[in-house]
């Protein structure tokens, strides 16, 4: 049997905050006669940035401190945003044999538990306000409640925020040239310093991203192509083509704050973008937990889709998306959303000739908000607007702007011409 510790943290690097935890996992774990486990996300951060410390240089640091094991969390947070990651690291710790779960906090668990009861009764994780202090902690004791409430909670005493944070000891050490400062270092205890500088003498700090991929993937990318791309909508997308040529990634966190995208959400995107993440790819893994009971119901991919059916119907009849998002939640609303649609196409003469049954066609927003099509046949690129009713455009738009579930077409000959059959997921 395990006790889980420093869960909610990236461990970049291990400060005296997080030796505070372990040493109180320590306790626990002697007295109950158990083990301290660590879980580090590997990869990508929790946050969805590149590490500045590496995971077995991390890994390192907290065996130095008194865990007895640590374990990692890969391939998730390039792929997924918490609210769905969160769920399945859970499962994972679960199946591990993992007893309970400790934290630091600035707030009770108390009042953790009173802020969390909303999300478990909805069944829903998604949305976490901002305004609440260690949402995180919230969010992670919400989901174990989901999950059957299989893991102890301990909270500890959280350390000053202001100093004892991860991503201010990073700054401080880039903007230092990579020399750490004395009092950086009274943040830090004396096993990190000694294994950061090792680390940082043989240029393994800071990590970094893979540019040139990203660069050459947003200078050129297709809207069809960057529309597979998990995270990207369509508004995103145009900026992306309207902003070219990228050459430093200032110009791309640019491009996302003119599009909307908040400091997490534009990580998540640049991280998929670098690791050609696609839509069809997240969708799967959701779904893969989905069957295996990890994913709640309310963030379930058909669920998504039939919210997107329901609000376009609803916006027919005059309510507003707000107020039709409200009552699907709310009301737990069932609908039957169409799988797939079937549209019309503006062909010229030549390109009907052309044009055969069965080929497969790439989606996209144009520059003008239009949804398009766009394939190849007998060499020849063709471009087009689809023409669907109303309600269609409405559902088709929600659905292409979700971030992660696909739509494929293919041509399909109709009475006269030609048709695109749209699969949606």
């Amino acid at each position: 049997m395990f006790i889980l510790i420093g869960i909610s943290a990236d461990f970049d690097p291990v400060h005296k905050g997080h030796a505070k935890l372990i040493s109180e996992a320590r306790k626990i774990a002697d007295e109950e006669n158990k083990k301290v486990v660590v879980y580090l996300n590997k990869g990508f951060s929790a946050n969805h940035a590149p590490f500045f410390v590496d995971f077995e240089a991390r890994r390192e640091m907290a065996l130095a401190l008194g865990a007895d094991d640590v374990k990692s969390f890969e391939g998730l947070h390039h792929r997924l945003v918490l609210s769905y990651s969160v769920p399945i690291r859970l499962k994972q710790m679960i199946d591990d044999g993992v007893t309970d779960y400790i934290t630091s906090a600035s707030i009770s668990l108390d009042e953790i538990k009173s802020k969390a009861q909303k999300f478990i009764d909805e069944g829903n994780f998604v949305g976490m306000p901002k305004s609440y202090t260690n949402r995180n902690e919230i969010r992670w004791y919400a989901i174990n409640e989901f999950l059957g409430g299989k893991l102890k909670y301990h909270i500890v005493k959280e350390f000053n925020k202001d100093k004892y944070s991860g991503r201010l000891i990073r700054q401080s050490i880039i903007d230092n040239d990579m020399v750490i400062s004395k009092d950086t270092a009274k943040l830090l205890p004396k096993t990190t310093v000694e294994i950061l500088q090792r680390e940082i003498d043989a240029g393994r700090v800071p990590g970094d991203r893979n540019w040139s991929d990203i660069y050459k993937r947003m200078n050129t990318y297709s809207r069809g192509n960057l529309e597979k791309i998990a995270y990207l909508n369509g508004r995103t997308i145009n900026e992306i083509i309207k902003r070219r040529v990228y050459r430093d990634p200032e110009s791309i966190w640019a491009v996302f704050r003119r599009s909307d995208y908040g400091p997490v959400m534009t990580r998540l995107a640049i991280s998929a973008i670098e690791m050609e993440v696609t839509k069809k790819e997240v969708m799967e893994l959701m779904k893969s937990y989905e069957s295996q009971g990890v994913i709640p119901d309310n963030q379930k991919v058909q669920r998504v889709i039939d919210r997107a059916w329901y609000v376009a119907s609803e916006l027919e009849k005059g309510v507003s998306a707000r107020q039709a998002n409200e009552t699907f939640r709310s009301e737990n609303v069932n609908v039957n959303a169409p799988s797939s649609l079937e549209a019309g196409l503006n062909l010229t003469k030549f390109e009907t000739k052309i044009t055969k049954e069965g080929i497969n066609t790439d989606l996209y927003v144009d520059k003008n908000g239009k949804i398009s099509v766009q394939f190849k046949s007998e060499g020849k690129k063709i471009k087009t607007n689809l023409r669907l009713p109303a309600v269609e455009v409405t559902y088709l738009r929600y659905i292409m702007d979700s971030h992660f579930i696909p739509v494929r077409g293919s041509i399909k000959k109709a009475k006269k011409g030609f048709k695109v059959k749209v699969d949606i997921g």
